[in-house]
């Protein structure tokens, strides 16, 4: 047998226990809001120690958590090393996930394996991979431990929000440096690059008045729903707004969150909203939040204007930025991480994974935002669509989570050869 064909073995005979382990991992809840994510770490550090992996426990501040509106983070990483020089490899996976919602079929914590797949929230985005990297590592010490180089694992609790927090806290820190990475993945392909992000809070302050007379109050949410005519209306040029990069197609603006008003029978006197734009790679982030913050300005001054409202009776709004993610652009350097992926994906998949960009954004940017080559590759199926990220019932094929852990292994042999 080669090398390769007996990392496929060892995965195959330990699969039942990688999937044991994905399920308690699935178990320990990390709802982001809330984000009280510390427990879950101490869960994987636990049962990861079985496998004779010891978890450095990196708690970030107390009061830096809550400023950052989540509740705890404890950061992981574990250190591999197999001999002097050669590379250094980090695979970086997340344990914060969006709540559940509505609509499950089958217990979100539960784990629960049904015709093929598991599902439960984080089965697909990103706890699958805390099993597909801990095994493929496993695996590669098992069967062909290298002699030189060494193997991070990145376990870290801070992608809903953004990132900073989690690898983004563990660089700042100057507790790694790779020379490569792979953070979790969603689908078959090898994604390069990806969109930026902007998030904004939007306070619409009116005047509060009785519904029974409402000439005597400012309706903040009626100059809300001008302000978000405006801001939707640019969607329409965004589609003229193109990327060269495949995979990416144009920017977007959504309206997620809308909080206001105290009664039915009352005219609202604040109305808060927060919004999403995505950027394209070939944006300026500069550029656009100037040009978000032009159009609330202008659709508050027509609001006003067309209702002769003007100083203290004038509608007026505070904006403030809630997070800015840059796109990821790939770096020269991602080129054997490519090849090594796109090469063992074929093998194993029958298929060779095309190398794309994806409209989402991830923490993969604060790792090449500081030069450090990086790609995005784990468990997940054709498309993220299939998995229901984000959705109810989220789910993994656990022959995707299978194939997806032999890839990495055979990858992680032939950057540390």
């Amino acid at each position: 047998m080669s090398i390769y064909q007996r990392l496929d073995a060892w995965i195959d005979q330990h699969f039942d226990e990688q999937v044991q382990f994905l399920q308690a991992l699935v178990r320990v809840p990390t709802d982001t809001p809330p984000g009280n994510n510390a427990p879950h770490a101490e869960r994987t550090a636990e049962l990861i120690q079985g496998y004779g992996f010891d978890a450095e426990k990196h708690a970030v501040p107390e009061a830096d958590v809550k400023a950052y509106g989540m509740q705890s983070i404890t950061n992981l990483i574990v250190r591999r090393p197999y001999g002097q020089g050669g590379r250094t490899v980090a695979l970086n996976a997340h344990g914060d996930v969006v709540p559940p919602g509505e609509g499950w079929t089958h217990d979100p914590y539960g784990g629960e394996i049904a015709d093929g797949a598991m599902y439960g929230r984080a089965t697909a985005v990103s706890k699958s991979d805390f099993s597909t990297f801990t095994f493929a590592v496993r695996a590669l010490e098992a069967v062909a431990r290298p002699a030189k180089g060494s193997i991070e694992l990145h376990f870290t609790y801070d992608e809903e929000f953004g990132g900073l927090l989690g690898p983004g806290w563990l660089l700042e820190q100057g507790l790694t440096k790779p020379d490569l990475m792979i953070a979790a993945g969603f689908s078959y392909e090898v994604v390069t690059a990806h969109n930026g992000c902007l998030q904004m809070e939007v306070t619409v302050h009116g005047k509060m008045a009785h519904a029974a007379v409402p000439h005597t109050g400012v309706d903040a949410l009626q100059g809300a729903v001008a302000i978000m005519n405006a801001l939707y209306a640019e969607n329409t040029r965004y589609l003229q707004v193109t990327s060269r990069v495949p995979g990416i197609k144009h920017p977007y603006l959504n309206i997620g969150r809308i909080e206001g008003g105290t009664n039915t029978n009352v005219i609202p006197g604040k109305v808060v909203l927060k919004l999403d734009r995505r950027m394209i790679p070939e944006e300026n982030p500069a550029e656009v939040e100037a040009g978000i913050r032009a159009v609330i300005a202008q659709a508050v001054e027509r609001f006003n204007a067309e209702r002769g409202y003007q100083g203290g009776d004038a509608v007026r709004v505070d904006i403030r930025r809630l997070l800015l993610a840059n796109a990821m652009t790939p770096l020269a350097g991602n080129k054997p991480l490519v090849d090594a992926i796109q090469q063992h994906g074929e093998a194993v998949f029958g298929a060779r994974p095309p190398a794309v960009g994806t409209p989402l954004y991830t923490d993969v940017r604060l790792y090449v935002e500081r030069g450090i080559p990086g790609v995005i590759y784990g468990a997940g199926p054709r498309t993220v669509l299939e998995s229901h990220a984000k959705r109810a019932d989220e789910r993994i094929v656990l022959e995707d989570l299978r194939r997806a852990t032999k890839v990495v292994a055979r990858t992680l042999h032939d950057l540390l050869a």
